[in-house]
């Protein structure tokens, strides 16, 4: 039985042609409830950071956020749905900032609803030796401020963004997880480097399932991003990986396990017990 599931896909510059190949992975997978989790620009990708600026929309309201509620009712599945660029409200727009958004995780539960939201915190703002050789996201994106978990069937599920998995502070925040979340665009060169290794050590340290789901392939603008969506178990074991073209891999969730693991190894009971240094 299937029950965490990270997509992959080679998004574009087009909304329409995303959703196509979305609904087309989500058409693919057996018919019961599942986790799944779509890649970071999931709905637009391959173009400017200013695109983002031009399709980002209210929040609750608009077609790619209307899309995303159908899909999960549809086919009967919670979702993870990467980022989707979304408008600051009048409240929290200064005159400066009207023209950035948020990189906003949505998370829609199989009756269409969505139950979560978390605004990416940690911005990529860093040179790689790649085709791009400098990003820097928060010219266009606004840091979001709140750590965020959702309820869910599969316990208590935390949200980060593709580099927030560099900040295991961000993380530890959080209360004992059942699942991560990790919703990714990572470049090719830093994937090779350590994407396994991040996503890993988050599984282990945290003692939780990993679903991360990354872009893959050579974009329109010439960006190169890493693929290998995969899920880790609790124990730091790499149960699915899909090292590149579009697709999904599965895995499933196991509350005995993740509770025996727990108690060979009480991890959150030796941090709450511990002395402050």
């Amino acid at each position: 039985m299937t029950d965490l599931v990270a997509i992959q896909i080679s998004s574009t510059p087009s909304i329409e042609q995303n959703l196509i190949l979305v609904e087309r992975q989500l058409a693919a997978l057996p018919e019961k409830t599942q986790l799944v989790v779509l890649p970071e620009c999931f709905a637009c990708f391959g173009t400017s950071n200013k695109s983002q600026i031009e399709i980002a929309e209210q929040i609750d309201h608009g077609p790619i956020q209307s899309a995303l509620s159908t899909l999960s009712e549809r086919y009967n599945k919670w979702i993870v749905a990467g980022t989707v660029p979304i408008k600051p409200s009048d409240a929290e727009a200064g005159k400066s900032d009207r023209t950035k958004f948020y990189a906003a995780s949505l998370v829609y539960n199989n009756d269409g609803v969505r139950v979560s939201r978390y605004d990416k915190i940690h911005l990529f703002d860093v040179s790689v030796n790649d085709n791009t050789g400098r990003y820097k996201e928060s010219a266009t994106t606004l840091p979001g401020e709140k750590v965020v978990t959702f309820d869910s069937p599969w316990g208590t599920v935390g949200q980060i963004i593709c580099y927030d998995v560099r900040f295991p502070e961000l993380i530890q925040q959080m209360p004992q997880l059942d699942v991560l979340v990790v919703p990714s665009a990572f470049t090719r060169r830093t994937g090779e480097a350590h994407w396994h290794a991040l996503l890993q050590a988050r599984s282990i340290e945290n003692q939780c399932y990993v679903v991360a789901s990354d872009q893959t392939g050579v974009h329109n603008n010439g960006r190169e991003t890493y693929g290998n969506s995969c899920i880790y178990s609790p124990w730091g074991e790499l149960l699915a990986n899909l090292p590149a073209n579009e697709g999904w891999v599965a895995a499933k969730y196991d509350n005995v396990l993740l509770a025996n693991i727990r108690k060979e190894m009480p991890i959150q009971q030796h941090k709450n017990n511990r002395k402050p240094f």
